[in-house]
């Protein structure tokens, strides 16, 4: 992959990211590595499911790229950086450190955040709005096999594709979105975060869990899921001015290499 944070950082308020899934073998860390190293921001929230211990539970995977994730975090963090943890299901047994800080990292189990623009913000990672998790054991062991034996094609079909110099596409995510009882499940989360956050009095949730990226508004609640960095290479950014926007890296990252080619085609002046 082309290293693109040798160019001028991307300058942000706030980002977020969440469900990267470090340890498990379909986590795009290459991806994510790039954009921490092309972006800068006061404040990065890691909004659950950072790290995949259930998956280190059946096989233990962590290459160094998954390291090299971690420190460039630790790093943001010592440089001024305010780091938010919120663990997430697949990473539960950090909840036992919540209100604790560790330099400028802190971990909560939620947490409430003010934007450039004055809207009241809450942060969880979702899966206490899950009904899928309450069906029990033997319907979420089905599930995550099924789901992992589709994200173990999807990378067989991202190193073809890589290797024909196409840009990456999930085909997980292309065969759940047409789906109709996973498409009403998360238009189900949705609603359901949505509206415990405006009866809450939050103008704005943001969330992960679900692997579906998203900004709208429900009723009066602007609604924000930042993805994952499994199959989508996502992330929740806020600019100075307070607005809101969701980034597909994979797709910035395949627009600016071409550039980066171009400008290397362009003859120097001497």
């Amino acid at each position: 992959m082309t290293p693109l944070y040798r160019m001028r950082p991307l300058k942000y308020r706030a980002i977020w990211i969440s469900d990267v899934h470090l340890g498990y073998k379909g986590c795009k860390a290459d991806y994510l590595l790039d954009f921490l190293r092309s972006t800068e921001c006061d404040y990065l929230f890691l909004v659950g499911d950072i790290i995949d211990l259930w998956s280190m539970k059946r096989m233990m995977y962590w290459p160094q790229e998954h390291n090299n994730v971690i420190r460039t975090i630790l790093g943001k963090a010592k440089h001024g950086t305010k780091v938010i943890y919120i663990p997430g299901n697949h990473d539960e047994q950090f909840r036992d450190y919540a209100g604790m800080t560790f330099g400028n990292l802190q971990i909560h189990e939620e947490y409430e955040y003010k934007t450039a623009d004055g809207r009241h913000v809450l942060m969880l990672h979702g899966d206490k709005y899950d009904t899928v998790m309450k069906c029990g054991w033997l319907t979420e062991l089905v599930g995550n096999l099924s789901y992992d034996f589709l994200l173990y094609i999807n990378r067989m079909l991202g190193h073809v594709r890589n290797k024909f110099g196409f840009s990456y596409w999930s085909l997980s995510s292309y065969i759940k979105n047409r789906v109709k009882n996973a498409v009403k499940h998360i238009r189900d989360f949705e609603e359901i975060v949505a509206s415990d956050a405006q009866r809450h009095g939050y103008d704005v949730v943001i969330c992960g869990h679900i692997h579906s990226a998203d900004i709208r508004m429900i009723d009066k609640v602007l609604y924000c899921n930042d993805g994952d960095w499994v199959e989508h290479c996502t992330a929740l950014v806020e600019k100075h001015d307070g607005t809101i926007e969701l980034i597909h890296w994979s797709d910035r990252q395949h627009a600016l290499k071409d550039q980066s080619e171009e400008l290397e085609k362009v003859p120097q002046v001497a």
